[in-house]
């Protein structure tokens, strides 16, 4: 999948399915923890049965691994993403999906972080130009850092069960 002449590392590339290639490959390198932000996860096959087979791959590799999810707008996973919606039933314990408040909703691009060490960002939603890399822990710290700044700017968390009294 990381051919060299399709998907070069730190290069901005154009093309969609190579943005759902990339994805894929960033969430089979995570051990530990996955971070992903995203306007909803149409883009990229998050919901695609590989990536749902990745993503259960990932929980089950180690006891302590975690799935963070932030996303602007959770009515695409909630109606069109069974897999991911059935992953969190089984694996609640190790994965939350936010949805953003209002001051987070102009942000346009999307990115996803592995284990602090690979990254993919999606520069605008609308166009397929993304860059992404592997062990590349030199750019990887503003991803983390806007990843907690937007995880202070989340108003609802996506859950299986429904509590009342």
């Amino acid at each position: 999948m990381n051919d060299d002449s399709t998907l070069p590392q730190n290069k901005i590339i154009a093309s969609e399915q190579l943005y759902s290639k990339a994805v894929s490959l960033i969430l089979a390198s995570a051990q530990r923890e996955l971070l992903i932000f995203d306007q909803d996860l149409s883009r990229g096959d998050f919901c695609s049965l590989y990536n749902s087979n990745l993503l259960q791959q990932f929980f089950t590799k180690t006891p302590t691994s975690h799935l963070t999810i932030i996303l602007q707008d959770t009515n695409f996973v909630k109606e069109k993403c069974p897999r991911l919606i059935n992953l969190l039933s089984i694996f609640g314990h190790k994965m939350s999906i936010y949805e953003t408040n209002l001051s987070a909703k102009h942000i346009k691009d999307c990115f996803v972080i592995a284990d602090a060490q690979h990254y993919i960002n999606r520069i605008h939603i609308n166009q397929a130009r993304f860059k992404y890399g592997l062990s590349d822990t030199e750019n990887i710290g503003i991803f983390k850092l806007r990843f907690q700044e937007l995880l202070g700017m989340t108003k609802d968390m996506i859950t299986i069960t429904k509590l009342g009294l």
